[in-house]
């Protein structure tokens, strides 16, 4: 059985298992892709973003 028929067996026979299909792939490159562009982001800006450069203009509270 060559493994294009177990794919289309598995994933394309059935409506309700192609768009499930569809959905679940759609769901975990769009997890991927926003996880990748955020490492990228703050490799990019290091030191110019408002995590970074926080400590300067907040005070701790000396009530704590």
């Amino acid at each position: 059985m060559a493994i294009s028929t177990v794919i289309y067996n598995t994933f394309f026979r059935r409506n309700s298992i192609f768009v499930g299909t569809v959905l679940f792939g759609a769901f975990a490159f769009e997890i991927g892709f926003d996880s990748t562009i955020d490492k990228f982001w703050d490799a990019r800006n290091s030191g110019k973003q408002w995590k970074d450069i926080k400590y300067k203009y907040v005070e701790k509270d000396d009530e704590e």
